[in-house]
C-alpha cells in the first residue's frame, strides 16, 4: 500500500521473488514523492517532491533495477554542469562539481580537507554507500568497505558546526559544508549532521546530482511499468483506511509505505508496540514555492546558472542560526533556502521552472514566500521581475497532498541520532511489525528519507524470507 519509492521497490522485489503483487495507491497518480504536475502555467512541469536523484543512482536497491531506457517516458538521468552552488555576499560562489579535483581547486586552503573527507568517501565507492544505507545489514564481507566506513564515521558523528570549525579554515569551505549538512533538517549543532553533509557531498562526486529528464514522475511511471512487466497489478484511486480491508482481500503479506501515525490509525496493535510508535517524533516541516519564470534566474555570480541545486543562506554562522531557530520552534527571518533550477539540466519541462523551500516548525501556518524570495533576491537582484506565476505549499498543503508528510516533514520523521536506527522502533528488523505478515517500508524506517527505495527493499527481503 502506497507507491512512493519505497512502496514501488517493495512491490517490484516481491514480484521478482515470484509473489503475486497488488499495489494500491490512494492518489490518482503513482509516485508519492516522485509526482510531477503543471503547478503554475500550462505546459510547465514541476516536481511536487523530489527532483535531485543522487540516491536513486547510488542506492543498491535502485541500481539493480536497470531503469534507464524503461517506462512510458524512458528514464534518462541528466546532469547539470555544476552539481551544487553556494552563493556568498562579498565573494564568488562556491561550486561543487562532479569532478572532485575541480571542487578541491575551487576551495583553496580547504581543498585538502574536502578531498580527505568527501573525496575519500566518493573514492570508496558503492561498497561504502551500501554500508551506510543498510545500517542494520545484511552486509557482504568487505574489509576495505568496513575500514572506509570506520574512517567516515569518525567525522560523521560530529555536529556539522564542530566539524566545520575544527577542520575548515575559510568562509567558503565552512559555508558550502553548512549548505550540505542542512539537508538533514536538523540543528547543525546536533550529532551526526556532519555525516549527512559528507554523504551528500561525496555523492556529488560518485554519481553526481542528476535530475530525471521530463520530471520525477517519469521515474515513478517506469517503476510501475517494471512491476507490471513482472506480472504485478497496480491500481490508483484506492484509499485503504483500515488494515482489515487488505486482509479481507486474502493478502498473505502486506507492506505499508506509511508513517507510524497512519499505521496507528489503520490497525489494532499490541499495547507496547503502540506506545513505542506514539513516541515517534516528526521533524520540522518545509514551506515550498514553485515558479514559472520568463528567463533564467539573474544570479549576481553567473557561474550559479549552471547549478542544478543552489544553497542560499550565506555563511556557516547564518545557516546554523537559521536551523537552530527552526529546531526551537521559531521562524527564521533569513532562512536557509534549498533551491533547484531544473532547466540547468533539462530543457524539456516547458520553460524556466524553479522550486525552493525553507524549513519551518512542524505544522507551521506561516507564509514564508516573502522570506524565501528575499533570500533569492539577495543573490539574484531582479529575480521577482522574472516571475510569471508562483505556487505555494505550506506544511498543511504538503500533508494534504501526501499524508506521509506529517506536518510538512518531508523526511518521514526527525533524523537525529536517536531515530537514526531507532526508526520507528529499536529492533534488529524494524520493518517487521508485531502483526503476522505485515511490514512497514516508508521513510520512517531505516535508512530514512530520500529516493533510494531501501526501506522497501528491506521489507520485501524480510517478507520473502518469512
Amino acid at each position: 500500500m502506497g507507491s512512493g519509492p519505497n512502496g514501488l521497490v517493495a512491490a517490484i522485489e516481491l514480484a521478482r521473488a515470484g509473489r503475486r503483487v497488488l499495489l494500491l495507491e490512494a492518489a490518482e497518480r503513482f509516485g508519492g514523492g516522485l509526482r510531477s504536475a503543471e503547478l503554475t502555467l500550462p505546459g510547465r512541469v514541476h516536481d511536487l517532491g523530489a527532483t535531485v536523484m543522487a540516491m536513486a543512482l547510488a542506492s543498491p536497491a535502485m541500481r539493480g533495477l536497470g531503469l534507464e531506457g524503461r517506462g512510458p517516458g524512458q528514464v534518462e538521468f541528466v546532469h547539470p554542469g555544476v552539481a551544487a552552488a553556494h552563493p556568498l555576499d562579498d565573494r564568488p560562489a562556491v561550486l561543487v562539481h562532479r569532478d572532485a579535483g575541480r571542487t578541491r581547486e575551487g576551495l583553496g586552503a580547504d581543498g585538502a580537507v574536502w578531498d580527505a573527507t568527501a573525496g575519500a568517501a566518493a573514492r570508496a565507492g558503492f561498497p561504502l554507500v551500501d554500508l551506510l544505507v543498510k545500517p542494520l545489514g545484511p552486509w557482504r564481507p568487505d574489509p576495505r568497505a568496513f575500514a572506509a566506513a570506520a574512517r567516515f564515521g569518525v567525522a560523521a558523528a560530529l555536529p556539522a558546526t564542530t566539524f566545520a570549525r575544527r577542520a575548515l579554515r575559510t568562509v567558503e569551505g565552512r559555508a558550502v559544508f553548512a549548505g550540505m549538512a542542512a539537508h538533514s533538517v536538523l540543528d547543525l549543532r546536533s550529532p551526526i549532521t556532519t555525516g549527512y553533509g559528507l554523504l551528500l557531498a561525496s555523492l556529488a562526486h560518485l554519481v553526481g546530482w542528476p535530475l530525471v529528464k521530463g520530471g520525477s514522475q517519469v521515474l515513478a511511471d517506469a517503476l510501475v511499468a517494471r512491476l507490471r512487466e513482472l506480472g504485478g497489478e497496480a491500481v490508483t484511486g484506492h484509499r485503504v483506511r483500515r488494515l482489515d480491508e487488505l486482509t479481507g482481500l486474502g493478502a498473505e503479506t502486506i507492506v505499508l509505505d506509511v508513517t507510524p501515525r497512519r499505521f496507528l490509525e489503520m490497525a489494532e496493535l499490541p499495547a507496547r508496540y503502540r506506545r513505542r510508535l506514539e513516541r515517534y517524533r516528526y521533524g520540522p516541516g518545509v514551506f515550498k514555492l514553485d515558479w514559472a519564470l520568463d528567463g533564467p534566474v539573474p544570479w549576481r555570480d553567473p557561474a550559479v546558472a549552471a547549478a542544478g541545486t543552489v544553497h542560499l543562506g550565506g555563511t556557516l554562522e547564518e545557516i546554523a542560526l537559521s536551523e537552530a531557530e527552526v529546531a526551537a520552534g521559531r521562524h527564521s527571518p533569513r532562512p536557509y533556502v534549498l533551491l533547484t533550477q531544473p532547466y540547468a539540466a533539462d530543457p524539456t519541462r516547458g520553460g524556466h521552472t524553479l522550486w525552493a523551500y525553507c524549513h519551518v516548525p512542524n505544522g507551521s501556518p506561516v507564509d514564508m514566500t516573502g522570506a524565501i524570495e528575499a533570500q533569492i533576491e539577495r543573490y539574484a537582484p531582479g529575480f521577482r521581475d522574472r516571475v510569471l506565476a508562483r505556487h505555494a505549499m505550506g506544511p498543511a498543503d504538503l500533508e494534504a497532498w501526501n499524508p506521509n508528510l506529517v506536518g510538512g516533514d518531508i523526511g518521514g520523521g526527525l533524523a537525529g541520532l536517536r531515530q537514526f536506527v531507532n526508526r520507528p522502533v529499536w529492533s534488529p528488523a524494524p520493518w517487521r511489525t508485531p502483526l503476522p505478515g505485515v511490514f512497514l517500508c516508508s521513510a520512517s524506517t531505516p535508512p530514512g528519507g530520500a529516493v533510494h527505495g531501501m526501506g522497501g527493499w528491506q521489507a520485501a527481503r524480510l517478507a520473502t524470507r518469512g
